[in-house]
């Protein structure tokens, strides 16, 4: 019997997509377009599928190391060239491969550029604006949809202003809008849940680079050994629902959703005046009881191609444990945790029962729901007052103290001092 195979989310998709080929469901030229491949690779592609099945999907490369990587040893003594003769001169990559290979020290440019990137010698530097043309629609519905915050007056001149989170699918026009205080990240969620729901998952997000889609911080050594781009929340969130984040290098190139702003500044602002409305809950009753869809069918237009690419929700999963936030810490020797001035207890009923230095994820639902969750299972807990806290690490303190003086008197080796952990009840 086969064991489990480890799949990327683009080998899932090909799987999904060509068992519908398989079906008589969708056309080979159709699937090579969903895919993004050429026809020819298409073919090449199912024939692998229709011979080893889903194992032909897999690269076969995957987990070998490159007979072309450079040695580390060879990597660590360009880094430290660079910072003792070149950080200061804020060389670019190609002249700084150059001097390098005048030392003898001969690497391509841009892998010099990631390792400086990865070590944090090296910043992303903006390009120069290029020459700009209208970019052609996409074909299919949920191929890529396009997603940004208006921050208007929308309750008029004398009221705050707040954020219209908008999104608009690049092949039709489709619209969807929620209003929020800001451009948050949970405001970001909350929408693209809306989307889900009502459409499906799309295959790609366009959005700006604001913090809420993307991270601008280090990756953590973690994220950098395993190959991995630091995340936010809001990415996080999309990376598990296979969703891929384009960022945009200005508000032109996402000039549909931008576009569709104005709209919106203009016949909704109207709407809620005419309504009277100031509240930001009252403003999201008109948008999802009837307003957008009479905006759609205004100015949404029929794509090019009549087919759907949205996936469905994937059975049992819970879209209230994707749109959340997430944190891992560590548990202490008391089996308590700490997080932002809040202090929580694992209980001594849970089976398994986590050990003093184990992962604990801790997650936070939209609606301020926390969970615990060891090796996937959610742990039962209470939370503490800052009072009980210390209460309990006294207690457990001196429950240590006592066995230690206890183990001194009968061993005499102080060598074994703290060699078991008892676990404390919590007192109220």
């Amino acid at each position: 019997m086969e064991g489990h195979l480890l799949m990327s989310h683009k080998e899932l998709e090909r799987k999904r997509v060509l068992e519908q080929v398989q079906e008589g469901l969708l056309t080979l030229r159709k699937a090579s377009k969903v895919l993004k491949l050429s026809y020819r690779q298409a073919i090449r592609v199912n024939a692998q599928f229709k011979q080893s099945g889903a194992k032909g999907l897999i690269h076969g490369n995957r987990g070998r190391v490159s007979n072309r990587r450079y040695p580390e040893t060879f990597r660590r003594k360009v880094i430290k060239r660079y910072v003792e003769r070149y950080e200061s001169f804020n060389l670019g990559p190609t002249l700084l491969a150059e001097k390098l290979a005048a030392e003898g020290l001969k690497v391509d440019h841009e892998t010099l550029r990631r390792w400086l990137i990865a070590e944090g010698h090296w910043t992303k530097r903006r390009k120069r604006s290029k020459h700009r043309t209208r970019r052609e629609r996409r074909h299919h519905f949920g191929e890529l949809v396009q997603m940004d915050g208006s921050h208007h007056a929308w309750f008029g001149p004398d009221k705050p202003r707040t954020c219209l989170m908008h999104m608009v699918d690049d092949a039709s026009g489709t619209g969807l809008a929620f209003i929020d205080e800001q451009e948050t990240t949970r405001a970001a969620m909350k929408t693209l849940w809306m989307w889900i729901e009502r459409y499906g998952i799309p295959l790609a997000l366009y959005t700006d680079k604001k913090s809420v889609f993307v991270s601008d911080r280090v990756p953590t050594l973690e994220e950098q050994l395993a190959g991995e781009e630091p995340l936010t929340a809001f990415g996080y969130a999309c990376k598990k629902l296979g969703i891929e984040i384009i960022t945009a290098n200005s508000p032109q190139a996402k000039g549909r959703v931008e576009r569709k702003h104005g709209v919106l500044q203009d016949r909704f602002l109207a709407e809620l005046a005419l309504r009277k409305i100031t509240t930001i809950a009252s403003a999201n009753k008109v948008l999802q009881q009837g307003f957008m869809d009479e905006l759609n069918a205004k100015f949404a237009v029929e794509p090019l191609s009549s087919e759907d690419v949205h996936r469905p929700v994937p059975d049992g999963l819970d879209l209230a444990d994707v749109f959340c936030f997430e944190v891992w810490r560590t548990l202490s020797n008391d089996w308590t945790i700490r997080h932002e001035n809040g202090y929580y207890q694992i209980t001594k009923d849970n089976k398994p029962l986590p050990r003093p230095k184990d992962k604990i994820l801790m997650r936070w639902r939209l609606d301020g729901q926390l969970t615990l969750l060891y090796k996937d299972k959610p742990l039962d807990f209470k939370a503490l007052t800052p009072r009980q806290f210390d209460l309990q690490q006294k207690k457990h303190n001196s429950v240590t103290m006592n066995k230690t003086h206890i183990h001194e008197k009968k061993t005499g080796t102080p060598w074994k001092q703290n060699c078991t952990l008892m676990f404390a009840d919590t007192g109220d």
